[in-house]
């Protein structure tokens, strides 16, 4: 029993990696060798930092097909934390404008320059820091997780996704309310960091090493 960490050079690889040590007996890897990716159990999608170079580090590192087969297949459950939420829907602003892997529909939309709070004090972008997160639909990684638990985040960016179905957890940061756990089959992806997000985080991993989608 193996869950792979999927290495294509983006993101807070080894942190969670550690905090799925903490939660699970399961052998845990850090990989980008297909065999071991297409061997292991559960896979793990993190990103972080540009939409354009995590897309690209997928394409460059021969990553992205391998991917693309375990999200088509659905053989196996997969789990995305920040970017690697935000590459499995169509289409993101940033950059641009660049093209996602798609397999869950929506748009990944910058927070509005001039943010403001319901006082009308301006709020930053980047949303950093903790925040809370309304369970929209019930799945079995909110076991054990209150409603409105608090959950920590770093990102300028945000899921706006094209299926209420798919929504399982949002997040007011301002005006604007994001769509922070996103769903469909076998794979669940969150905007925030698990890994960074204490108790509930780690609860949130536990109850993905034991999730039979």
């Amino acid at each position: 029993m193996t869950i792979a960490v999927i290495d294509y050079g983006m993101g807070n690889l080894h942190s969670v990696a550690k905090a799925l040590e903490h939660v699970t007996h399961e052998h845990v890897v850090v990989t980008r060798d297909a065999r071991r990716i297409h061997g292991a159990t559960r896979l793990v999608l993190p990103g972080q930092g540009a939409i354009r170079d995590c897309m690209g580090e997928l394409e460059r590192t021969e990553l992205r097909g391998l991917v693309e087969e375990q999200l088509d297949q659905q053989a196996k459950p997969l789990l995305g934390i920040c970017v690697g939420q935000q590459m499995l829907h169509d289409h993101s602003e940033e950059n641009g404008g660049i093209d996602c892997l798609g397999f869950m529909g929506g748009e990944v939309r910058r927070f509005p320059a001039d943010m403001r709070d319901d006082q009308g004090h301006r709020l930053k972008v980047p949303h950093m820091g903790w925040n809370l997160v309304r369970q929209h639909h019930a799945h079995p990684l909110w076991r054990g997780i209150d409603d409105q638990e608090h959950f920590y985040f770093v990102h300028s960016y945000y899921v706006d996704a094209a299926d209420d179905a798919q929504v399982f957890g949002t997040t007011d940061y301002g005006r604007v309310t994001a769509h922070v756990a996103t769903g469909r089959d076998a794979t669940f992806a969150v905007q925030f960091h698990p890994e960074k997000s204490s108790r509930a985080g780690l609860k949130l991993l536990e109850n993905f090493v034991q999730w039979t989608p």
